[in-house]
């Protein structure tokens, strides 16, 4: 149990800790909208790792051969996604040069929307199941159903203390930091958000040839 436990805390930071899209919507989220948007947003990246984890651990290698099949489709989706949210983030700055506007929209803006966008932000990335389903196949000390609800029990909690803090962290910048500041660093995540979201359409393009 004990080793399934430390496998699984080792893949779920090895899969979270990777700068990309989801961390730096995640820390955009707190600095924009507070800590308790940007913890909902932790909650639905995790949750997708978790999910993944454990589709990986019921079907294993099929689920390899499945997602191999609309790999191409899911990049498509993802890239457009990504590129969708940051133009919207873009959009949004204009009321962001009125503080009190800002606060409006910060009180509005919906906890469970969030955390359903993340979350399906996060499984439109097929490459964390792939992940997953190669470690359960490699790892013989998840043979049994024990082993692999502690293994996916863990993944679970790894990824999400790791969010968690990207969450804290963004919420941290955001109460730190002068009106202009925060405005800077919203420009700057979305910026990278629309290359994230370039990168995977011109990987999905390029896998497509």
């Amino acid at each position: 149990m004990l080793e399934a436990a430390i496998a699984g805390a080792v893949a779920g930071y090895a899969i979270a800790i990777p700068v990309g899209a989801i961390a730096v919507l995640i820390i955009h989220a707190s600095v924009t909208h507070g800590l308790r948007t940007g913890l909902a947003a932790a909650a639905g990246a995790a949750s997708a790792d978790f999910t993944y984890a454990t589709v990986a651990v019921v079907v294993g290698g099929a689920a390899t051969a499945f997602i191999a099949g609309i790999e191409t489709p899911l990049r498509l989706i993802a890239g457009v996604a990504l590129i969708g949210l940051a133009v919207r983030g873009f959009a949004g700055l204009r009321s962001a040069h009125d503080p009190t506007a800002a606060r409006a929209r910060t009180a509005s803006h919906s906890r469970g929307r969030t955390y359903v966008t993340f979350l399906g932000l996060t499984l439109l990335n097929p490459v964390t199941v792939v992940y997953f389903a190669a470690l359960v196949v490699g790892l013989p000390n998840l043979g049994g159903a024990g082993e692999r609800a502690v293994f996916v029990l863990a993944v679970f909690g790894a990824s999400l203390s790791w969010q968690l803090l990207l969450a804290a962290f963004g919420a941290a910048v955001g109460r730190g930091s002068s009106h202009r500041i925060r405005l800077a660093t919203a420009v700057i995540g979305n910026l990278i958000v629309v290359g994230f979201g370039s990168l995977i359409l011109a990987q999905a393009a390029f896998g497509a040839l």
